[in-house]
């Protein structure tokens, strides 16, 4: 019988290109790991050699890069799951609070096109929603890049935010919520069949930045799955067709992940419910006064710099989980 040649199938083709280029940049980062700690070793000898105590700096700078791309190495070999190597589809929602959680909304939106500009990696807003005074109700965004998923997965729950309001005239101390639900962009066909009758879609303009396509017609989609609850919108693409095609996507990837758990408590962890938007259920906690701290709950990393949190530096908060849940 003769084998199929999957360099026949684009879809096929492309999946074993992608692992390949994977598995080079992890070849590529663990000879660059060697080498630097080849030069460490070097520079350490001179400075025994030669008495050199001006050596020291530059040999704790060294070992300093050299923990760090150890580090990330030992992470990726963590991101073994289906779909990690997939591109992340991220919805953010603001809790209970108006304007003053459509404001952490926002900064939350903020932090991660931050850090993944810091990656290299590219956003695509999917769908927008506005807050009526400030911040944003809702948004969608897709983060494409290598292991993108792997990555935002561990930022999937509520998210928390103590501050002295900008928005409260008597300078008061405010708690402020908003969810994060995180949905690997699984690029092939998935085997889910969906009953057009169990659907409910609606069409809405579209909201937001986008230039003069916006609010001109009613091309943006919103899906609803009436058996479970599901709801998914899409209005990015310049065609109704194609909101619908990308919603009907993320709509198939949802219900995969599902049908993939174990117990039926677990449906509102998919749809990105996992708890109340409130008090007692958030995985992170972000206070600004009066003191600075940013807590992860799951694994209790912290850090004190909450704004260079706030600007994308959340890779000491996810390596963490990572390492958390690989030791479940």
């Amino acid at each position: 019988m003769e084998e199929p040649d999957f360099w026949d199938e684009p879809e096929e083709s492309q999946k074993v290109m992608k692992e390949l280029k994977g598995l080079k940049d992890v070849l590529d980062t663990a000879g660059q790991i060697r080498q630097a700690y080849e030069d460490i070793q070097l520079l350490i000898e001179m400075a025994y050699e030669e008495e050199d105590e001006g050596l020291v700096p530059e040999i704790r700078d060294e070992l300093e890069g050299f923990e760090k791309k150890f580090d990330d190495l030992r992470i990726q070999t963590l991101l073994h799951g289906e779909y990690d190597r997939d591109n992340a589809i991220v919805t953010l929602h603001a809790g209970a609070g108006g304007t003053e959680s459509c404001d952490w909304a926002g900064m939350l939106y903020r932090m991660y096109t931050r850090w993944a500009e810091k990656r290299g990696f590219s956003v695509e807003v999917l769908d927008f929603l506005d807050g009526d005074v400030a911040g944003i109700k809702a948004v969608t965004f897709q983060v494409n890049g290598e292991n993108a998923y792997g990555y935002l997965k561990s930022e999937k729950g509520v998210h928390r935010l103590v501050r002295i309001s900008p928005f409260n005239a008597a300078g008061k101390r405010q708690t402020s919520f908003a969810s994060c639900d995180v949905l690997p962009d699984i690029e092939e066909d998935i085997d889910i069949e969906i009953n057009e009758d169990e659907l409910k879609i609606d069409t809405y303009r579209s909201s937001g930045a986008g230039g003069q396509h916006v609010n001109k017609t009613s091309s943006a989609i919103r899906i609803t799955h009436l058996p479970t609850g599901i709801v998914v919108q899409c209005q990015n693409e310049r065609s109704q067709h194609n909101n619908r095609e990308k919603a009907l996507q993320m709509l198939k990837a949802k219900l995969y992940l599902l049908k993939q758990q174990e117990q039926a408590d677990k449906v509102s962890d998919i749809r990105g419910e996992v708890k109340e938007i409130g008090f007692g259920n958030q995985i992170r906690s972000y206070v600004m006064q009066p003191y600075t701290l940013v807590k992860d709950h799951r694994t209790n990393v912290e850090s004190g710099n909450v704004q260079a949190v706030l600007d994308g530096e959340l890779d000491l908060f996810i390596n963490a989980y990572l390492k958390y849940i690989s030791k479940k």
